[in-house]
């Protein structure tokens, strides 16, 4: 029989609480006799009053009652759905404040998880203007006395917070999607509800490019039947665009009663989606990043924050060293983007990929902005590079760039050229110069500390802001073999 260990807090107990860090989430932290106390809204170097809500046996939840004790660094937010709304968590903390927890949160991780105590954790380059950087909405959709509501689901929840304008989307973006919304209702188009999974419209996502200012409307619809007819759904689509000229695309994407998402081709479980039935216009979008031209469709992954994208890029070109006689791999390679940069510096690039429409936008992209020195393969990293080796075809510099889980462990084994077994033994083959691009600093943190059993070295880490007023940070790490 188990006894539960002996807590200094209840449900219902109300404390006054030291915050003294943050939560991976970017939620306060406090400790009563070493046990951790989470308080979101808190910051660090508070004095706050907060009632237990929720007590496990290694940490405990709690909800803020009042300030006792201001942080300097505490502001007052843009945002009148912040705390509620699920979007942002950081609003309320000035933005140097937000860089530096950061950066502290990818050195603890480094530090604790991945064992690397001397690792170099740089300062995190952030934006001038960290406002109004997503090219990319997402609103979901409910019914509330009987109007249809538009914005992102208050966190950990399936319930939808409108939103209206939102401080860190592209203004547009808001525009067009507060204009789908009130066509959805005039159409008739019924909600899509959770719980009882009936109901046709599920998502309005705006994708705009904003190098060339165009726009896609993507409507997701639970099944393919239009109401109406495919008739009316090609009206709803030639209605949208003719009220905003950036609109060049209106396409329909699919799911299933079950909730099963055909998501984009780069989530985390990398599911392959639906084209999607194009209601009105192009099948995709063409945007300019640093020079390169990318077609997004509908599924395909492209970062949200230009600007950002290209600064983490070209941080991953500088480490990769390249002086134009390199054969570069690009591990995880998505739809080509960092190939497409790394092409322009190097001899030949090859991209692995598991996602076959994935792989498809690559070559598209390569074709799009005339380059001919990358070979785009579909298939698993830990499967495909072996092959390569058989072949006599090896690499001076890989990047890699997996999903927030990271990488495979046997990918890392074929990376390097070793073995990834109960030794953990590092192999004679493998590239010399890694570049490591993250989105998890705990995965990323896992991953350097088996790379590092497999005979490479964290030279230094690079993190960048991509996702302002937000937990999120994207690394950029430099590894060499030791």
């Amino acid at each position: 029989m188990t006894t539960k260990p002996n807590l200094p807090v209840r449900a219902g107990d109300c404390v006054n609480l030291a915050i003294d860090g943050y939560s991976n989430e970017g939620e306060g932290v406090g400790h009563l006799d070493r046990f951790a106390v989470f308080v979101p809204g808190a910051l660090a170097g508070e004095e706050v009053a907060a009632c237990v809500e929720q007590v496990k046996n290694s940490y405990a939840r709690a909800r803020l009652e009042r300030v006792l004790r201001v942080s300097p660094d505490r502001v007052d937010p843009t945002c009148s759905v912040f705390g509620e709304c699920g979007g942002c968590q950081l609003l309320h903390l000035d933005y140097p404040a937000q860089l530096e927890m950061k950066r502290q949160r990818v050195v603890d991780a480094v530090q604790r998880i991945g064992k690397l105590d001397d690792a170099v954790v740089h300062p995190v380059i952030g934006m001038d203007e960290p406002w109004r950087y997503r090219n990319k909405a997402q609103y979901s959709m409910a019914v509330r006395n009987g109007e249809i509501v538009a914005g992102y689901l208050a966190r950990g929840t399936h319930r939808v917070v409108p939103t209206g304008d939102c401080a860190i989307q592209h203004e547009p973006n808001c525009r067009i999607a507060d204009a789908v919304r009130r066509l959805a209702a005039e159409f008739g188009l019924s909600i899509h509800d959770a719980r009882s999974r009936a109901g046709f419209l599920k998502n309005i996502t705006v994708k705009n490019a904003f190098g060339t200012r165009q726009a896609m409307v993507i409507l997701t619809t639970n099944g393919a039947r239009f109401p109406g007819g495919r008739a009316r759904g090609r009206e709803l689509g030639r209605r949208i665009a003719d009220l905003f000229a950036e609109v060049k695309s209106v396409v329909q994407l699919i799911v299933d009663s079950k909730g099963g998402a055909h998501g984009e081709a780069h989530d985390e479980a990398h599911n392959e989606a639906r084209a999607g039935i194009v209601l009105w216009g192009e099948p995709s979008i063409v945007d300019t990043l640093d020079g390169l031209r990318f077609r997004i469709s509908a599924t395909s992954f492209y970062q949200v924050n230009p600007s950002q994208t290209v600064a983490l890029y070209r941080k991953a070109i500088e480490y990769a060293d390249l002086t134009g006689g390199e054969r570069v791999l690009d591990a995880y390679c998505g739809v080509g983007t960092v190939s497409l940069f790394m092409a322009r510096a190097a001899r030949e690039v090859y991209g692995i990929e598991s996602v076959r429409a994935a792989v498809r936008d690559a070559q598209a992209n390569a074709a799009l902005n005339a380059i001919a020195n990358t070979r785009f393969i579909e298939g698993r990293v830990e499967r495909v590079l072996p092959a390569l080796a058989r072949d006599g075809i090896a690499f001076d510099v890989a990047v890699v760039d997996p999903p927030r889980a990271g990488c495979d462990p046997e990918a890392l084994g074929a990376l390097s050229g070793g073995a990834i077994g109960d030794g953990r033994t590092a192999g004679a083959g493998g590239v010399s110069r890694l570049v490591y691009i993250s989105c998890n600093p705990a995965t990323l943190a896992r991953d350097l500390a088996v790379l590092s059993r497999l005979g490479y070295r964290t030279v230094e880490i690079q993190p960048v802001d991509m996702f302002p007023h937000t937990y999120h940070v994207e690394t950029v790490c430099l590894l060499e073999r030791k």
